[in-house]
């Protein structure tokens, strides 16, 4: 356990190192958020009304969360520093959960932060945001364990198309942040729902509401895919560590 929160502490220290994209990935679902504001003050529209679009967007920005822990572990990989380590009596999960400890309070910062502003331009903060920010967790668990499972899997400069490039638009175009998949319906809207992205946005969305009854059946799909995505990740890290010391 000292090993592990040990290495928990380096891996905060690494992502204050870069505080570029710290920045970045806490700021651009602000931006986002208030450029989308300003569209709907000007053409009003309800997708983008606060209290519906806020969900979504912190979803959306949980996905530069995933590229952080992608990112974080792959470069480890790639240079001596693992290798050192495996020679430690630290398991597989050990590693992993070291590495999404100090994510996750950088998600929910970022929840936070998305709320609060949203609070400034004019969204009646109620306890339910408090709940729509824990409701939320699962989904920055599902990020995390992706960047992780590309991050142990792929090289660096690979999980920047990953976790970069394809989780982003994945998470933005099925997940029915900007446009109602009920629209499209069909077989894009059942791919949709298929993935956890959707059903994120919509548990976020009954939180606000305070409609409680309605988070759980989306939420079970979110804590399902973060545990198969934690799970494969611990795996295939257990593999490059059985190779590493072979």
């Amino acid at each position: 356990m000292n090993a592990m929160t040990a290495f928990s502490g380096r891996n905060t220290k690494e992502i204050f190192r870069d505080p570029l994209n710290l920045a970045f990935g806490l700021g651009f679902p602000v931006i986002l958020l208030l450029l989308l504001t300003a569209i709907q003050s000007n053409i009003p529209i309800a997708l983008f009304e606060l209290e519906h679009l806020v969900p979504g967007i912190v979803i959306f920005g949980y996905s530069f969360i995933a590229l952080f822990s992608a990112t974080l572990i792959s470069k480890d990989r790639t240079t001596s520093f693992l290798m050192r380590l495996f020679a430690s009596p630290m398991q597989a999960s050990d590693y992993i959960l070291g590495y999404t400890m100090p994510l996750l309070p950088m998600a929910l910062i970022q929840a936070l932060l998305c709320y609060a502003v949203a609070g400034v331009l004019g969204m009646q903060l109620t306890v339910n945001v408090l709940f729509a920010v824990v409701v939320s967790l699962p989904a920055a668990a599902l990020f995390i364990g992706v960047g992780l499972l590309c991050g142990s899997a792929l090289s660096d400069k690979q999980v920047g198309g990953i976790c970069g490039a394809l989780l982003t638009n994945l998470s933005a175009w099925l997940s029915g942040t900007w446009f109602d998949l009920d629209l499209v319906g069909g077989v894009f809207k059942k791919i949709a729902y298929a993935l956890p992205f959707a059903h994120a946005v919509d548990a976020g969305r009954a939180a606000i509401k305070g409609d409680f009854a309605a988070i759980m059946p989306h939420l079970w799909w979110v804590i399902g895919y973060a545990a198969v995505m934690l799970v494969a990740a611990i795996l295939v890290f257990r593999r490059k560590m059985l190779r590493s010391n072979g």
